[in-house]
């Protein structure tokens, strides 16, 4: 039997491999595109994005909840249920495999989907929100997500909270909505520090968290991007790798070897 032949890494992965290796305060920054190998839909990607066929503003801002908030959760309930048993790929994994070995200092991440966690992630700065809870406005009940599901389940749409019986609200940000306050302020803070900022699956235009590299350059730190599709950083990055995310960071940690 012949045996099985590893995928010898790119010249890129490898360039990154080596930029991981002698940085000592790496952060992750990644987007939507790092949960596509796991069967969620980016938003914005022709013919496959999650906005081809809604309009974001009349089903994911905040004052569509507020005034129709059984036609919010007539999208957000289907899209609840679709992320619920999704599980982390490859690229997650070696987010989380990088940290491990003290070579990530943590995530930033723009997705609400949990992945990131589920695949072992300690360090995880959720600035848009998570799926994990939803919220009531009048009370500040938080309420899980298998509750939620529950709910929508029995045909409570909106969900409604136990104790006031007011529509629940996904604990994540809105169009319409600040970021959480605490949580890009750590973000902010980790681009600071960092001397490398390593940017998976994201296109780097929505703001304020497409201003994070900026920062890092700003400071003298590097920057790698890891995604498919152009961002505005890309002349600017020390490494740029355009292939599959889940590939590519999986080439970038065989790269690494095992000692690391």
């Amino acid at each position: 039997m012949t045996p099985s032949r590893v995928r010898a890494p790119s010249r890129g992965a490898a360039e990154l491999a080596e930029l991981l290796r002698r940085s000592e305060r790496a952060v992750a920054l990644t987007g939507a595109g790092v949960s596509v190998p796991s069967g969620i839909p980016d938003f914005r990607s022709p013919g496959t994005g999650l906005w081809r066929k809604v309009n974001p503003m009349e089903v994911a801002h905040i004052d569509a909840f507020r005034r129709d908030p059984e036609r919010f959760w007539s999208f957000y309930g289907d899209r609840f249920a679709t992320l619920s048993d999704k599980r982390p790929n490859r690229a997650h994994d070696a987010l989380a495999e990088l940290e491990r070995r003290d070579i990530l200092r943590a995530v930033v991440t723009q997705n609400i989907d949990r992945l990131h966690r589920a695949a072992g992630s300690r360090r995880v700065v959720e600035v848009h929100g998570s799926i994990e809870w939803s919220v009531c406005l009048e009370c500040g009940a938080r309420v899980e997500l298998e509750r939620v599901l529950t709910l929508l389940h029995a045909g409570q749409r909106p969900p409604l909270c136990d104790g006031c019986e007011r529509p629940l609200k996904p604990d994540v940000v809105l169009f319409g909505e600040l970021l959480p306050e605490h949580a890009m302020a750590e973000a902010q803070a980790l681009a600071a520090e960092a001397d490398l900022m390593l940017c998976v699956g994201s296109s780097l235009e929505v703001y304020p968290v497409a201003a994070l590299p900026e920062i890092t350059l700003g400071r003298g730190g590097k920057l790698a991007i890891v995604t498919q599709g152009p961002t505005p950083y890309d002349d600017r990055a020390a490494v740029r790798l355009g292939g599959d995310v889940a590939e590519e960071l999986a080439d970038v940690v065989n790269a690494l070897g095992e000692g690391g």
